[in-house]
C-alpha cells in the first residue's frame, strides 16, 4: 500500500501477524501465578473492541474441546456464578478499558483467579496488587488494538494449555501461522484477492454472513475492521440463525437493497452439513435483492487458522476499501469523542 494515506502504519502491522502470533506464543510460555487445573471450573473472558475478539476466538476456536464452560462478557458486569473455581482472562490493551477495568474488579472481588493481559495501565497495576498472573503485550509495531489481533488472542490460548485446558494450543498455533504466512504473502501481491474484493464492493454496504461460532467471529471481525478502518457501514449475521429470521426481510424492498448492499459469504471446512446448505439457500434468495454476492473460503488446517485466515482477508480487504476513498485507516475520532465526552462527565 505504498503512496496510500496510512498516517499510524496500520497495514504494516496488519502485515505482521504471523510475527505477532509466534511472539506472542513464545512470550506467554511459563506465565507465573497459574491456577492448578483442579480448581478451575469454568472460564470467563473480559474485553471490549479490538481487545474483546480474544474472547470470540478463545470461544470458537478452544472452547469446543476445554471440559469447562466458557463465557465471553463485552459489558461492565462479570456473571454472578464467578467464583473461586472461575478462572477470568481480563484483556485490553491499554490496561485502562473502563468496562474490562470495573468487570475485573468485580470479578476479584467474587474470589476468581484473574489472568490479565494487557499493555500496562490499571489492569496492571492491578494484577501487581492482586498477586495475579501477568501477560504483558508490547507496544512496538502495534498502534491501535485491533492490530494487536495476535498479541492479545494467543496469549489465553496458551495460558489455557499450560493449565491442562486446552490440549494441543501449541500446534494449532503452529499450523495457524503457517497458514498466515501464506495468505500474507498473497495479499502483498499486485491484483490479490482483497483488492479484488474491496473493488467489487466498491461503495456498496457489506453483508457479511458466517457459519457457526467460526464464521460468527470472522464475520464480527470483519464487520468492525469495515467500521473502523474504512469508517463505513457494514453489517453481519450468523448462520444458522438467519435463516430463522433475518432472511424475511430481504425481498420487499428489493429495488433499494440491490443498489445498497453485498453479501459477503465466509465460508469455512468446519461448517455443519446442514448449514452449508443454508448458506447456498440464502444466496439463491438474496441474488435479485442485493448488488452482488461474494464468497471467500478459508484455508489451513484447524479452526484457529482458519479463523485468523478469514480475518486477515478481511481485515486487507477493509484497507483497500478505504484506500480507494482516500481514507486514513488509523484516526477513530468517532471512538475518542466518546470517550472524551464520558471522562468529562466523570469529573462533574
Amino acid at each position: 500500500m505504498t503512496d496510500v494515506l496510512d498516517t499510524l502504519g496500520i497495514f504494516d502491522a496488519t502485515a505482521s501477524l504471523p510475527e505477532q502470533v509466534v511472539a506472542a506464543a513464545e512470550r506467554t510460555r511459563g506465565t507465573a501465578g497459574l491456577p492448578d487445573r483442579e480448581d478451575i471450573e469454568n472460564v470467563v473472558v473480559l474485553g471490549m473492541g479490538g481487545s474483546g475478539i480474544a474472547g470470540d476466538i478463545l470461544l470458537a476456536t478452544a472452547a469446543p474441546f476445554m471440559p469447562v464452560p466458557v463465557v465471553v462478557v463485552k459489558s461492565y458486569i462479570p456473571p454472578a456464578f464467578v467464583s473461586d473455581t472461575s478462572l477470568v482472562f481480563a484483556i485490553s490493551f491499554s490496561g485502562d478499558t473502563e468496562e474490562t477495568v470495573e468487570a475485573a474488579a468485580e470479578a476479584a472481588v467474587q474470589g476468581a483467579k484473574v489472568v490479565v493481559v494487557s499493555a500496562g495501565g490499571e489492569l496492571e497495576r492491578m494484577a501487581e496488587s492482586w498477586g495475579a498472573a501477568y501477560v504483558a503485550v508490547p507496544t512496538d509495531g502495534i498502534p491501535m488494538p485491533r492490530v494487536g489481533l495476535g498479541a492479545m488472542a494467543i496469549p489465553p490460548l496458551v495460558v489455557l494449555e499450560e493449565i491442562g485446558l486446552f490440549a494441543g494450543a501449541t500446534e494449532w498455533i503452529e499450523l495457524a501461522v503457517a497458514q498466515l504466512r501464506r495468505r500474507r504473502d498473497s495479499l502483498l501481491r499486485p491484483n490479490n484477492l482483497a483488492i479484488e474484493l474491496a473493488r467489487r464492493l466498491g461503495r456498496t454496504i457489506p453483508l457479511i454472513h458466517g457459519g457457526g461460532a467460526v464464521g460468527q467471529t470472522a464475520g464480527s471481525r470483519w464487520r468492525t475492521q469495515v467500521n473502523e478502518n474504512a469508517k463505513a457501514p457494514a453489517f453481519s449475521s450468523t448462520q444458522p440463525e438467519l435463516c430463522h429470521n433475518e432472511i424475511c426481510g430481504w425481498g420487499q424492498h428489493g429495488d433499494v437493497t440491490r443498489q445498497l448492499f453485498t453479501l459477503v459469504n465466509l465460508r469455512h471446512d468446519h461448517e455443519h452439513p446442514q448449514l452449508s446448505r443454508r448458506v447456498e439457500l440464502v444466496a439463491d434468495m438474496m441474488r435479485e435483492v442485493v448488488a452482488g454476492i461474494e464468497e471467500v473460503r478459508a484455508e489451513g488446517e484447524g479452526e484457529l487458522a482458519q479463523l485468523l485466515d478469514l480475518i486477515l482477508v478481511g481485515d486487507f480487504t477493509s484497507f483497500h476499501l478505504a484506500a480507494q476513498e482516500g481514507i486514513d485507516p488509523g484516526p477513530i475520532p468517532a471512538l475518542d469523542e466518546i470517550k472524551s465526552r464520558l471522562a468529562e462527565e466523570r469529573q462533574l
